[in-house]
């Protein structure tokens, strides 16, 4: 089976690439709707309008063996994930797109460390010169100091934070239930977890809102979607690099259709954060183990 996913490696870039314009063209819709309506409520109607999506997955929820400690783990990972979700649409209305998707590149960085301070996982030199370097690459972008560092930026960091402990609680949920009850019961969890506070500051959203934000949902699932299908057709040091086209599209994304002048710093700090992400994912590969990072650092919404 592997000989097979490796022996298609142009399908594997050519759905990564898919992926890349998928996830961009939700942080697009997201970006339309400004912030008019507060970020928990955007979160949380993106959210709900998506669990229209879960129903195939019924079946298979309802077949599957949720023990108190699977039940633990999800509403953990709802809560954090929550936090995340709602950061996340708070800084797309406050920084520029090209900001957002890269700062995100940090989650599998959060990810490394994590899974090295609680999983047990050996954090190799090369490893930890990898995160230090990615850690440099996010001071490139942010230049504390040489410019004011927002709450966006902030509310940014926390966001890729919060991904990278979800998907830390999401692995160790794996192999118990199938990917489609665990993806079902994020959606699931972090749609009650956004529920209280977007009612307390509810307002009331437009049609336009309301379908824009369906948009939303249908095209980060499908996003999701192509993206298995790039790491079922390529192996993780192939599709990882891909990435970066991300950020490309991001930046002539704002400028384009945003009018958001192009950083130089944000292009550089990112382009240094995949590579070092890309150098752990390739050496996960020559060490032939199973790779604790997450292939992607596509938005997680």
């Amino acid at each position: 089976m592997d000989s097979e996913i490796n022996a298609r490696p142009g399908w594997g870039i050519f759905w990564m690439v898919i992926t890349g314009f998928l996830f961009v063209a939700v942080t697009a819709l997201v970006k339309t709707i400004g912030a008019r309506l507060p970020a928990a409520e955007t979160a949380f109607l993106r959210y709900a309008l998506g669990l229209i999506l879960l129903i195939p997955a019924i079946p298979a929820i309802r077949r599957a063996t949720i023990t108190p400690r699977l039940w633990a783990i999800f509403c953990w990972r709802g809560a954090i994930h929550t936090v995340g979700v709602a950061m996340w649409f708070y800084a797309m209305a406050h920084i520029p797109i090209a900001d957002v998707t890269a700062i995100n590149y940090l989650s599998p960085i959060y990810v490394t460390i994590g899974a090295a301070l609680f999983l047990g996982e050996r954090l190799a030199l090369r490893r930890l010169a990898a995160i230090l370097i990615a850690l440099l690459g996010a001071l490139i972008i942010l230049r504390p100091g040489l410019r004011e560092v927002g709450p966006g930026h902030m509310a940014m960091l926390l966001t890729a934070f919060s991904f990278g402990v979800s998907y830390l609680l999401a692995k160790a949920a794996t192999g118990k239930v199938s990917p489609i009850v665990v993806v079902a019961m994020l959606s699931v969890t972090v749609t009650v977890g956004l529920a209280p506070f977007a009612a307390l500051h509810w307002v009331q959203p437009t049609w336009l809102e309301l379908v824009t934000l369906s948009a939303v949902a249908v095209l980060a699932t499908a996003g999701h979607y192509t993206m298995m299908l790039a790491f079922r057709a390529a192996p993780m040091a192939v599709t990882q690099p891909m990435t970066f086209l991300q950020l490309v599209w991001a930046v002539l994304l704002g400028t384009l259709v945003f009018g958001e002048a192009i950083d130089p710093y944000v292009i550089l700090g990112g382009l240094v954060i995949v590579c070092s992400v890309s150098f752990i994912t390739w050496r996960e590969a020559i060490l032939k183990r199973r790779g604790i990072t997450p292939t992607s650092t596509a938005t997680k919404v």
